[in-house]
């Protein structure tokens, strides 16, 4: 059996993801065969492996700092969120149906333990070492009976704890405190110790607290991470921008033409894969913001109806912001707007749901000549293709299902004028399909903006792993963190009370 480790929070989104990617990137760079693991994922951030598993696209990031193809073990549990209180299940790759929140955690959670745990001890019988990320916070105590992801796992399978914590928040100390002094005795003795995330300024100035919780808890700090602009991995918890606001923190570069290119991302309810437009970002010159008022397409000279887990829920949205009559003037001046996946199917002709919202008859725009009908088998595949004269790759995740009546082939959808859609997530990625798309917004949006003949963005992808890894080798304890991994937590760590309720 293979080393192993599980990063825990004391919040949802307190650094996690980007934790595990840096340790994976860390140890890969050693000489360690090494992979990621997430139990149970809730997420409308996903990704379609090449065995066309279906799983959280911060997992497949992961895979990418161990330098290792993403598969299926590595999230066997994914939960797609279809509004406030249900979520479509996605099992070992493959949705296996609806089920509330209650119905969730009042049953069906426990049973899928037993094929969590398979998965990890398979990946842990091929690996040197497993990094597992947990959910949310360890100490969520109306959870714990049904948890499979975070104490759950770790006690199963004998698994350290460490516990992150963004200081930038405030209150590090009580929660580091708090999230231990919550959990059963039996949990406590896996709680090796805390890693500090995002902090900023001198770390002498806190190194009595860091002594002080030592003191109160037996445990100590394997790191203090030091805040760092940009450096957000595909997430998961939620989208990391504001409405109005600039999408993550996306590198400041000037155009390499007289131009910017302004790019306008259409908020829609139960936002899907809004990965696709960092690509976008990543290019000099190009400013990308999410919107949720028609005013604010007025100076857009792209905008991006991308994908949602609620298609018609997300037509009816842009229908009551007055987005929907912006969109179809746009393509009727020939202004250019781009829909992807869930997007792509709002830009046609109607609707035919007996799946996902169970509407039946729902007129799109009707801006594309496309007609979609909604399956019950979802579509997850990796094609590749040509467009604009470039080689292009994707990945779909959808269940409508379009017949294209008539504009010109564009990827596995069409174009009308200037209006543009398809099914494929992550074409964007692809470096000469991106810049000849650019070259055509720009031209049509007379924009004298140049797309920078250089920008990779697989590089700056490889460039940000580095940089996690980087967190990791220069601001944690490492060799006492390959002692965890490898040996477990230490022995005789003692019990904070009161201790889970019983």
């Amino acid at each position: 059996m293979s080393g192993g480790l599980l990063v825990a929070g004391t919040t949802s989104d307190a650094g996690k993801s980007v934790v595990t990617a840096g340790i994976c990137r860390w140890l890969v760079r050693q000489g360690v065969k090494v992979a990621p693991f997430k139990a149970q994922n809730m997420s409308l951030n996903s990704f379609v492996t090449r065995e066309g598993a279906e799983i959280g696209r911060a997992q497949a990031m992961q895979a990418q700092a161990c330098r290792i193809e993403p598969t299926a073990l590595m999230n066997p549990v994914l939960l797609k969120p279809g509004g406030e209180r249900s979520s479509q299940v996605v099992l070992l790759g493959r949705p296996v149906g609806e089920l509330s929140a209650r119905g969730y955690h009042g049953g069906r959670q426990r049973q899928l333990l037993g094929t969590v745990l398979d998965c990890l001890a398979e990946l842990r019988g091929t690996y040197d070492a497993v990094i597992c990320e947990g959910a949310g916070s360890p100490a969520e105590i109306n959870l714990r009976r049904t948890d499979i992801v975070n104490m759950g796992i770790a006690r199963n399978a004998r698994l350290p704890v460490l516990v992150v914590g963004d200081i930038d928040r405030g209150g590090v100390f009580a929660s580091f405190f708090g999230t231990v002094a919550l959990l059963s005795r039996e949990d406590q003795e896996l709680v090796a110790g805390f890693l500090v995330n995002k902090f900023r300024g001198d770390v002498s100035l806190l190194e009595p607290g860091l002594d002080m919780l030592h003191g109160l808890t037996g445990r100590r700090t394997y790191g203090v991470l030091p805040f760092r602009h940009g450096l957000g991995i595909d997430e998961e918890d939620g989208l990391q921008v504001s409405l109005r606001g600039a999408v993550r923190e996306s590198r400041i570069a000037a155009p390499v033409g007289e131009d910017v290119l302004r790019v306008a991302v259409c908020a829609v309810p139960l936002m899907s894969n809004f990965t696709d437009v960092d690509a976008l970002a990543a290019e000099p010159g190009v400013v990308v913001r999410f919107v949720d008022r028609p005013e604010e397409l007025a100076d857009a000279d792209l905008v991006v109806v991308p994908g949602t887990r609620g298609t018609v829920r997300a037509l009816e949205w842009l229908r009551e912001r007055g987005l929907a009559d912006a969109l179809v003037r746009r393509a009727a001046e020939g202004r250019p707007v781009l829909g992807i996946c869930g997007g792509f199917q709002i830009l046609g002709e109607h609707i035919e749901d007996e799946v996902e919202s169970r509407r039946g008859h729902v007129d799109g725009l009707g801006v594309l000549p496309v007609r979609v009908r909604f399956a019950r088998e979802k579509t997850l595949t990796r094609p590749s293709g040509e467009a604009l004269g470039e080689r292009v790759e994707g990945y779909e995740i959808h269940h409508g299902v379009a017949e294209v009546t008539g504009g010109d082939p564009f990827l596995d959808g069409c174009r009308a004028g200037q209006t543009w859609g398809t099914h494929w997530h992550g074409s964007l990625e692809a470096d000469g399909f991106r810049r000849a798309f650019l070259r055509e917004v720009a031209a049509a949006a007379g924009r004298r903006f140049v797309p920078a003949p250089d920008t990779s963005f697989a590089a700056l992808r490889e460039e940000q792993l580095d940089r996690l890894g980087d967190l990791i080798e220069q601001h944690a304890d490492t060799d006492a963190l390959w002692r965890l991994i490898e040996s477990g937590a230490p022995p005789g760590l003692p019990f904070i009370p009161p201790g889970a309720p019983a």
